[in-house]
Parts: structure tokens; sequence; C-alpha cells
């Protein structure tokens, strides 16, 4: 009599031997078009992995799209030694990332690897790369101010934890500066930047002169210059959310810069061009305005037992230029923005935040109403004399003519003043209210004194 039960676990310990080397089909590679690749016979989903064989050894190489038998993939590395016919084998395990409390001080690249020297990173988890997002409902509330060190944006345009603010700059008005000012000056736990599509060099320049020494023990940096292949730069943006969403699981605060979310736009734009997706707005196809809220949404406050993901995507404005699609599309979908003017910069004006095209959507939830109210009261002093400084300037404007006017003149250099701050310098959130405090009540006397004149 055949034994059933017997046969059955067999069968089951059979499988389970053959499963980890279990056969996939490999393609071949027909056709080489820039940066993609294309291959049939190959059964592999979206998003997967496949091994390109070169002259130079294995490509790692993933799936970015199909059409009927054709597959297209896109390479990790250079495409150098890729031949025609080449074998192309879909890889059975997905590509994993390896998180542990190590990655504090170190440098990775787009997909985790080290890049600083040190070592293999020792991993206690390791996280699939399509990490689900939070429910919506699940999220805490954002009700606590975050410190970043930085006087002007702790007054005007407090930021809360687990907000999700927008930095618009175009290139050399100082945004890596104030990014570097933030990390050394913020009360978060940890500090997690993505450099996404930057000159090399300036990836060095940052993590040793503009992050230190002191930020970086309690930093993480991603690297993914301006060299290295669309899908690397993309997936180098990625990585950095998902090492956020891991300290964030640990009950930490997070400080999440990102620097360009530009960058990653135009790398998404290289691949869905590559495989025939069809421009939409300025050459952007519809899947690059798909991707920005989804990388935006992952961060913000965790659940219950969660900490928080505060993040601050820096924007590239093109000829400074606000209205570009990307910069349009940020700004609809951030929690605020912070704008950074080149007249300002030009003048030696650092940092230089234009507080008057700046806002912070949640400041008002997180900052009491005598904050709100000195913060509103400066800003109306300050616009007042933005709007009389050409006529201030070539001495149309006679004294005594408005008492507002003449408080704005007097009061400039110590806005000025107060809205400035040097690089090493962290002014903390308490004493840039206190200073803050300090201008309005200068403010009131200087009225006080010219109602006495009259």
């Amino acid at each position: 009599m055949v034994d059933i039960t017997r046969i059955t676990e067999r069968l089951k310990n059979c499988e389970q031997l053959i499963h980890p080397h279990r056969i996939s089909v490999a393609g071949r590679l027909v056709r080489v078009v820039g940066l993609t690749l294309e291959a049939v016979g190959v059964k592999a989903h979206v998003g997967s992995q496949c091994l390109v064989e070169t002259a130079h050894g294995d490509l790692i190489a993933e799936v970015v799209g199909f059409s009927q038998d054709i597959t297209f993939l896109m390479p990790e590395q250079s495409l150098q030694g890729v031949s025609p016919g080449a074998r192309v084998v879909p890889l059975s395990t997905k590509a994993r990332l390896p998180l542990s409390m190590d990655l504090l001080g170190r440098v990775v690249d787009g997909v985790g690897k080290p890049l600083d020297g040190k070592g293999p990173i020792k991993a206690s988890e390791s996280y699939q790369r399509d990490s689900k997002p939070i429910n919506p409902l699940s999220r805490r509330a954002i009700s606590e101010p975050l410190d970043v060190g930085v006087r002007s944006i702790n007054s005007f345009l407090t930021v809360g934890i687990g907000q999700r603010m927008g930095l618009f700059a175009g290139s050399g008005v100082g945004k890596s500066v104030l990014l570097g000012m933030m990390t050394r000056g913020t009360s978060a736990d940890v500090i997690v930047v993505g450099l996404i599509g930057e000159r090399g060099r300036e990836v060095k320049e940052f993590i040793e002169e503009i992050l230190g020494e002191e930020g970086r023990k309690r930093s993480v940096v991603v690297a993914a210059p301006a060299d290295n292949s669309p899908l690397m730069r993309l997936k180098g943006c990625e990585t950095a959310v998902q090492i956020s969403e891991y300290f964030r699981d640990q009950g930490l605060n997070v400080l999440l810069l990102i620097d360009s979310v530009t960058r990653y736009a135009q790398a998404q734009r290289e691949i869905a061009l590559a495989v025939g997706e069809p421009p939409a707005t300025k050459g952007y196809p519809p899947s690059v305005f798909s991707k920005l809220p989804q990388l935006v949404e992952r961060a913000g406050n965790g659940g219950d037992g969660q900490g928080s993901i505060t993040a601050f995507f820096t924007v590239l404005t093109e000829g400074d230029d606000l209205q570009d699609p990307i910069a349009d599309a940020a700004r609809a979908i951030l929690d605020g923005h912070i704008v950074l003017s080149r007249s300002l910069a030009d003048s030696g004006h650092y940092p230089a935040v234009d507080i008057e095209g700046s806002i912070s959507r949640v400041m008002p939830m997180v900052t009491s109403d005598e904050h709100q109210q000195l913060s509103r009261q400066l800003r109306q002093v300050y616009s007042l004399y933005q709007e009389n400084k050409d006529l201030i300037s070539i001495g149309a404007y006679s004294r005594g003519t408005d008492p507002r006017i003449d408080q704005a003149i007097d009061l400039q250099p110590v806005i000025q003043f107060f809205l400035q701050q040097k690089t090493l310098e962290v002014i903390p959130y308490d004493q840039s209210l206190a200073q803050l405090q300090e201008i309005l009540a200068a403010a009131q006397a200087h009225a006080q004194n010219n109602q006495q004149a009259q």
C-alpha cells in the first residue's frame, strides 16, 4: 500500500531544496539605444533585476518596461563590453537594502553600497525597495516645531516635526550651504542626506566642509553624482527615503535632505522617454508627475510608536523660473516652500531667504499666537520697505510723509542683520524667538517716540 503522507513530505522536502536554485529562462540582447537595453525571451516583471553578460563581467540592469516580446532594461553601470546577442538572465530574488544603526556616519551609493572605504555595512534588517506607504489616517498630526538652527527659518517659516518643505533656488544661490547649516543646528536625532545628480566634487565638499565631522556622526549620506546612470540617480533618491523610513520605524526623528528633487525628475524623464513614453509638459512625461507625490508622501510623521521624517526637498529653478513644471508640481504637493533669492545672494545677504516669497503651511499649528503675531508684524514692516525701496533709494520719499515708512527705514538695518547668519553659526529656536521679540519691542518704542515728537 502506498503511503501518501510519506510521499507528500518527501516532495515538499525536494521542493525546498530546489526552490532557491530555481532555473530562470535566459533571454538575449537584440538592441542598445542610448542607455536602454532591449532583450527578447526574458520573462521578468517590471522592477525586477537581470544579469547581462558583458566582456567585463556581469552587468546588473532593471526591467523598466516592455512592448510585446521586447523587454526594456536600464543598467546600473556603464555599458562598456555589451555585445549583440548577450545573455540576459532574470534574477529570482528581489533587490533588498541592508539597514542598521551602523549606517550612521557612512556614505553609500544609490543602491546602498559603501563609498567611503570603511568596509561593508552590518545589516540587522533588509527591506525590499518597494516599501508600502503608511495609511494617511494612521499618521500623527504635526504639532511640534523642529529647531533647524537658522534664525530666519525658525522665526518666520517655522518647520514642524514631520513637515515636507521645498527649498527653491537657482544654481549658485547657496542651497547646499543652507542645508549644511540645518544639519549642524537641527534638533533631529538622525540626518539623512541624498545628493542626487550633483557634481562629484560637491559631494566630497559637502561631506568634509559643509557637513563637518560632528554633523557626520549622526548622518547618512547617499550620493548618486551626475555621472551615474539615470537608474542610479532615481534609486539614490528612493534609497535615501527608505533609509529615513528605517530610522523612523526605530522611533527616531529624522531630518531628510534631498538635493535635488529636480535631478530625480530628470532621471525619471530620461528613463521614460527611452522606453517610448510621450512627453507632456515641457518634455516631462506624465510618469514624472505621478512619481513626485509618491516620493514626497513617504516622508512625514509615522504612526503610534514610530518617529518622524521632516523632509527638505530642494528644487532647482532653472533660470530662476518658479513656474518651471517641476517647481510648480512640487509647490502643490509640499507643506510649504522656502525661496532663495538671487538678488539677495548677489548683494552678500546669506542665507538668501526671501521671506516675502516663502511660506510654511503648518506654522500656525506648531507656534503660539504671540509668535505668529510677532512674525506677521515684522514681515509687514519688511514688505513695506521693499514696496517703497525704489522711492527711498532715489530720494523721492521725504521723511515725515508716512510714519510707517519712517519706521520701516529705521528698522531696516536691524531686520537685515536679523535675517543674516554666519555659515557656522547655530541659533536655537528659543533664541531666535527672543531676538524677534527684541526687534518688535524696538519697533514699538520707535513708534511711541514718533508720536511724542508730533
